[in-house]
């Protein structure tokens, strides 16, 4: 297909990426021949599809001039539609991630010492002990030879970012379930497995808005009662320019740590493994030295799975990029898995590499909303595939892996293996 012909409808609808997984083809196209490339979808607002590495550390380096605001993802022209006449789900609550400077630096100084690599350190024992935990269900599920099925997303990929998310935000574990259901609802919106029963899109989204400011006000509550040093309590009891931050901005700020921390970790280590699977040499690569290689292959499989595929930003005023023109108030559209196999960046792209190295992949974002919990993210799947690789004496599908079907956080749901361990 002529880049000119590409009218970015597989890159923003949901469906596309359960039937096919990420658009590579067509944004190797892009990246070719039209890297800042015009899209308009039928269905969909026109934006701007910005797809090679340097473009989009470009435009994330410089949050004045291209503001995350007025949206980080872009809705149909029905959604778009209904927001403009009654307001978004979540319209009253900003999160970090949907703030511009200075307002996001001052509230992204609220937790980021807690998420330093020094601080995480009284995590340890909550990272180690979840995957020995997980280690230990796959252990019992075998058989006396070792052998055993699961599916590795429910059954290991999911819980662990779970389980060590749930202790820092204080939910307690009989109500991890709760939690899980509702950060699928959100993500996996679109996908019929997770879509809540009410009819209309909007109403299914404010419901879900409000069961979670439902259940995270009470954890507020309790911490300001009881003040805590763990996560919880710095959020509850935070302050901005003296003052303490209102209901709404607290619960923003628990509902982002937890469904992007939960999700985008979940699908990671469940596209990590399937990478593993299909490459079995760099799995034998892992087993042998987990020790020396862990740091690295993580690194890479956070490349190769990019599970958070984009960001939205709106041009705050009229640009030029790559020799395009973008007016002030385009939308353009940051896709952080195309960047990861810019080949102009990375050598061959295209091959998965556990001892990768440069590897200055986007998986993580750039500049002034790089992701505040990426050494959270990167110490949890050190301890899983740390702890896993090397007792994985075999591995194999057996059944298709299944793709959820969102363009925004995308990843594997299901992935059904048979195992056997040491």
């Amino acid at each position: 297909m002529a880049a000119a012909a590409i009218d970015g409808l597989k890159f923003v609808a949901s469906q596309p990426y359960a039937e096919e997984g990420y658009p590579h083809d067509e944004w190797a196209q892009l990246r070719r021949r039209s890297p800042v490339h015009r899209c308009e979808p039928e269905g969909w607002p026109p934006f701007w599809a910005i797809t090679r590495h340097a473009d989009i550390c470009e435009i994330s380096k410089q949050p004045d001039k291209f503001l995350s605001e007025p949206g980080i993802v872009l809705p149909d022209n029905v959604a778009l539609a209904a927001i403009e006449r009654d307001g978004g789900a979540f319209d009253q609550m900003q999160t970090i991630i949907t703030m511009d400077p200075p307002k996001h630096r001052k509230f992204r100084k609220v937790a980021s010492p807690y998420f330093t690599p020094r601080s995480l350190g009284r995590l340890d024992g909550i990272v180690e002990q979840s995957a020995d935990d997980l280690l230990a269900s796959l252990v019992a599920r075998a058989d006396g030879n070792g052998v055993g099925e699961c599916d590795f997303v429910t059954d290991v990929a999911a819980k662990h970012p779970l389980r060590i998310l749930s202790t820092i935000l204080g939910v307690p574990r009989e109500d991890e379930a709760f939690i899980l259901r509702v950060t699928n609802q959100l993500f996996g919106g679109d996908d019929p497995e997770f879509a809540r029963e009410e009819g209309d899109r909007g109403d299914a989204f404010r419901a879900l808005a409000l069961e979670f400011f439902q259940y995270f006000n009470q954890i507020a509550k309790g911490r300001r009662d009881v003040p805590t040093d763990d996560l919880a309590g710095i959020i509850a009891n935070a302050r901005i320019d003296g003052e303490p931050i209102g209901d709404v901005e607290t619960f923003g700020y628990y509902f982002i740590t937890f469904t992007a921390g939960h999700e985008t970790t979940r699908n990671s280590i469940a596209g990590g493994l399937l990478a593993l699977i299909e490459n079995p040499a760099e799995r034998e690569k892992l087993s042998r030295d987990p020790a020396g290689m862990c740091a690295s292959a993580v690194e890479e499989i956070v490349r190769w799975t990019t599970p958070v595929n984009y960001m939205m930003r709106t041009a705050a005023c009229d640009y030029t990029l790559n020799g395009s023109d973008i007016r002030k108030g385009d939308r353009v559209i940051l896709f952080y898995a195309s960047a990861n196999r810019d080949e102009a960046v990375f050598d061959d792209p295209y091959s998965f590499r556990i001892d990768r190295s440069p590897n200055p992949h986007l998986g993580f974002g750039i500049g002034e909303h790089f992701c505040l919990g990426s050494h959270l993210a990167r110490a949890s799947q050190r301890a899983l595939f740390g702890k896993l690789i090397p007792r994985l004496e075999e591995v194999e599908l057996t059944g298709p892996a299944e793709r959820l079907a969102s363009s925004f956080v995308a990843g594997v749901k299901h992935l059904p293996i048979r195992y056997r361990l040491a």
